[in-house]
């Protein structure tokens, strides 16, 4: 290819083009790559129902990664609910003055509790309701100092009127909110420590030995695709799609290629929690209680995608709703026409993906919450032309397709990997 006498140097080592208008072909060669967003935009076009995990990520965008391997911090939520470790049986406390009597209990998670938080025992009854406990201090030798706001009265020698009564271990205690007084101006300090995590991008590619692929630069508006091109593309975003869900993240060292390769992890295993059905005996209650699981306890969005292999979605076609749980209205997002299962918890938008049942996990799913889900690329998705004619190969024009990229849960709570049986 001869050099065009209309593309400038910079004085920072760019180019400029002058004398001739920007054509698609002129700007490929002052600045390659430049027109590559629109890659992705027409990407999206092709079966999207097919690769819903890849569809995602390119309607949402991505993130630069300015390596193979990527690392990332996932901040979590401080947790709000523990259980108390020992029998509490202090039936007078210690008098602090004015009334106050403090008491010392002991929690299976002493951490999360600081001085001037209040704590619910929903299980204990107090005066007027259930017992509200208030942190005074974080005694060195372990345990959690509280004062009962709404304590009951004892009948013991040295009773009062505002005890803690009884409680077994094992009890649940809800850290509420925290009480300043008037005059305060600071409190206890608050910091979330992020967990670092990290994954490796894969290079991803596929070879089309057809020229008019590089009408994928822009040239033309749509695709102008031929079938052989278009079942490329599509075969790329099914292996890309199975890496994203079920990869697994290593780097292998190829003696031949002298390389190393390197996989990237998939988000199935990425996830914190499970939920597991009975596909056979599947009830609405079941549907309520995976509702819960997915929208309770994780600061997560109020509408989710739930991706199933063919027996969960089976299952879950068979079931009578109700007005608890509605399901039927079709919603149409990021190219993709999803189910509504709609629930008092939130809305799951629910897709069939034969992905699922060629990976071995027909009767499971993936409630995936697209917000806390990030693409990296190291290297976007580019069509690169090889003149294998020049080579004495082949009497061929061929259009190599590659993207380096991987997927990262920023928030593991705020997915669940549903196991059916």
């Amino acid at each position: 290819m001869s050099e065009n006498k209309n593309i400038a140097p910079g004085t920072a080592g760019g180019k400029h083009i002058s004398g001739t208008p920007a054509t698609t072909e002129t700007i490929e060669r002052a600045a390659p790559g430049l027109l590559l967003n629109s890659i992705d935009r027409r990407i999206v076009k092709v079966r999207p129902m097919s690769t819903p995990i890849d569809q995602l990520t390119r309607c949402a965008g991505s993130r630069r990664a300015s390596a193979m391997t990527v690392e990332y911090y996932s901040v979590d939520t401080k947790v709000t609910e523990t259980r108390l470790a020992k029998d509490f049986t202090d039936t007078v406390g210690v008098n602090r003055g004015d009334d106050i009597y403090s008491y010392v209990i002991h929690t299976e998670a002493d951490s999360i509790f600081d001085i001037s938080e209040t704590i619910l025992v929903p299980a204990v009854k107090g005066n007027g309701g259930p017992l509200v406990l208030y942190v005074t201090a974080r005694p060195q030798d372990g345990g959690v100092e509280v004062v009962p706001l709404n304590g009951v009265a004892g009948s013991g020698i040295g009773s009062h009127d505002n005890l803690i009564p009884e409680m077994p271990r094992g009890i649940s205690l809800v850290r509420m909110g925290r009480a300043a007084t008037e005059l305060d101006v600071q409190t206890a300090q608050f910091s979330a420590m992020p967990r670092k995590a990290s994954n490796n991008c894969q290079i991803f590619k596929m070879q089309v030995e057809q020229s008019t692929l590089a009408k994928i630069a822009g040239k033309e508006v749509g695709w102008s695709f031929s079938d052989q091109e278009e079942a490329a593309i599509i075969d790329m975003r099914l292996g890309m799609e199975k890496n994203f869900l079920f990869g697994h993240r290593t780097v292998l060292f190829d003696n031949v290629k002298n390389e190393n390769v390197y996989f990237t992890g998939g988000i199935w295993n990425q996830a914190a929690r499970d939920v597991e059905l009975s596909l056979d005996s599947l009830t609405e209650a079941d549907l309520v209680g995976l509702c819960s699981a997915a929208f309770t306890g994780n600061n997560g969005s109020k509408r989710k995608i739930l991706i199933a292999g063919t027996a969960l979605m089976e299952a879950l076609s068979r079931l009578q709703y109700s007005k608890v749980v509605s399901a039927g209205e079709t919603r149409v997002k990021w190219g993709i026409e999803f189910k509504e299962i709609v629930s008092n918890f939130g809305t799951l938008y629910v897709l069939h993906s034969e992905v699922f049942d060629q990976c071995g996990h027909s009767c499971d799913g993936f409630i995936l919450d697209p917000n806390y889900m990030t693409k990296y690329v190291h290297v976007p998705f580019q069509a690169e032309k090889l003149d294998l004619r020049a080579s004495g190969q082949r009497n061929t024009d061929a259009v190599v397709l590659t993207e380096a990229s991987c997927l990262v849960l920023r928030y593991p709570n705020a997915h669940i990997r549903v196991l059916g049986s």
